[in-house]
């Protein structure tokens, strides 16, 4: 059987003042205009499938045109290498995934990415772990 609660006296009243006053109570959407919200929004590439060449070519056009629309934070979604075709393979390490290792260095040997990249930090695991990472894009001029 559920306990019911019972509202003293004085929350009732704190209750009847505090919703008088909700012409009061402000809007916090009216604050962002629509361009605003959508910047900070998340924008998201994922690369699963992808071989070396075109993941590399993806991120550096996903990276430019997230700058570009103004986003601050950009998700890119490498996987961790599960189900790499690195297992068929039997001269590459089955411990060592390609897209998660490769798309990294790939952004910090390209200068012209690097300008546009404030930090670079894994995504927890609840938004991917290991298999994904942050971008933060620095503000643009």
């Amino acid at each position: 059987m559920k306990k019911k609660f019972f509202a003293t006296n004085q929350d009732k009243k704190d209750w009847l003042t505090f919703t008088e006053k909700k012409e009061k109570i402000p809007n916090k959407e009216s604050e962002f205009t629509s361009e605003d919200i959508n910047k900070n929004k998340i924008n998201k590439l994922d690369l699963h499938g992808e071989s070396i060449d075109e993941a590399n070519k993806k991120v550096e056009k996903f990276i430019t045109t997230s700058f570009e629309s103004g986003y601050k934070k950009i998700q890119i979604i490498t996987g961790k290498g599960l189900r790499s075709k690195a297992y068929d393979d039997i001269y590459r390490s089955k411990k060592m995934s390609i897209l998660k290792n490769s798309v990294p260095e790939y952004i910090q040997n390209n200068e012209d990415l690097l300008n546009k990249i404030k930090k670079i930090e894994n995504s927890p695991i609840k938004d991917g772990g290991d298999g994904a990472m942050y971008i933060y894009l620095k503000n643009k001029l």
